[in-house]
């Protein structure tokens, strides 16, 4: 039996990444390009500086997935979408192109959904896969939703945020404390000198619904600011950072318990933070759930998740999805049983 080799190119915000995997569970290559450093200046990531820092660099990025490796791809695949739509159009392009270079399909895959399937990576290999049902949380700095996932596919949206994402809300207040960016690294590591107890501010827990909503607790940073002219910006960052990460586990959980899962995949960049892993990790055992979260360095947005999703879209399905790109494309299940 031949091997099969996906190259997937992801391009969706402001990391450029390609990655080969090979017969689904060998990582033999996952290269990132970030653009932090071109959108530090402007306090968060500028769309078009994104697109073109997109295009100068992809072709570069694929050549290092690929060197020395001495394999001709059986498939490629992009992030076609939710993202930005200049980094998406790059993205098909050169997956387009290579496409008709190496005579062999070309596949679209959803960028939450690549989010999804992260924590299956262990080290170099995809060789931990996932146990259904489980509850999913997907957290970045565009996306807080809630999953039930019945099988690779099998997909049910049980909330999201109804206004700003988690990640984006800690961009928010760095930006109101005037703290570098990327923002939400800088409120965690300003957190751990706090003093817990000092400020607390409200848990936007909605009760009833697996929603989110965060743009509350931003405001409530920004009045207390005002209000308060002496304030720590250390108890500050701890305060904000137990409201968000507490409303988080607090929602996984409640998921978790009410439709009886044990199994429990946080992916996305906040999924990194470490206040958010501890809680959901200690809350989880005492409810009897285990917890996984997005592989090492897999946290933030990277091809590797990507060709793991197309690797069970062709295995599972064995299809070949249109190629359009869609910036708000909604995660859908492509497996109806």
């Amino acid at each position: 039996m031949n091997s099969s080799y996906i190259l997937a190119i992801e391009t969706t915000c402001d990391e450029t990444s390609a990655a080969v995997l090979k017969d689904g569970k060998e990582l033999l290559s996952n290269v990132i390009y970030t653009q932090i450093d071109l959108h530090k200046k402007y306090a968060g990531v500028v769309p078009e500086l994104a697109s073109r820092a997109h295009a100068a660099k992809v072709a570069g990025v694929i050549s290092t997935a690929l060197k020395d490796k001495q394999i001709t791809p059986t498939t490629i695949a992009f992030a076609n979408g939710p993202g930005l739509p200049g980094g998406l159009l790059v993205g098909r392009v050169a997956a387009e192109t290579l496409g008709a270079l190496y005579n062999v399909p070309v596949m679209g895959v959803n960028h939450l959904e690549g989010h999804l399937y992260a924590a299956e990576f262990d080290g170099n290999l995809a060789n931990k896969p996932l146990k259904f049902p489980l509850i999913s949380l997907i957290v970045s700095g565009g996306h807080t939703e809630l999953w039930k996932v019945t099988g690779y596919g099998k997909y049910k949206l049980l909330g999201k945020t109804r206004d700003d994402a988690a990640g984006e809300a800690f961009d928010k207040v760095a930006k109101l404390l005037k703290l570098p960016y990327p923002g939400g690294p800088q409120v965690s590591a300003l957190a751990l000198k706090g003093n817990r107890g000092a400020i607390k501010f409200p848990r936007p827990f909605m009760k009833g619904n697996f929603e989110f909503s965060f743009s509350g607790i931003k405001t409530a940073v920004s009045y207390y600011l005002r209000d308060h002219k002496d304030y720590n910006p250390a108890d500050v960052c701890l305060a904000f950072e137990d409201a968000v990460t507490d409303t988080l586990v607090y929602k996984t959980l409640n998921a978790a318990e009410k439709y009886g899962i044990k199994n429990i995949v946080i992916g996305g960049g906040v999924c990194a933070n470490k206040k958010l892993q501890n809680k959901m990790l200690e809350e989880g055992k005492k409810h009897g759930s285990a917890v996984r979260f997005a592989g090492k360095g897999l946290t933030s947005d990277n091809a590797a998740m990507l060709a793991l999703c197309a690797y069970y879209k062709l295995n599972y399905a064995k299809i070949n999805k249109s190629i359009k790109i869609n910036p708000n494309m909604p995660l859908r299940s492509w497996i109806s049983k």
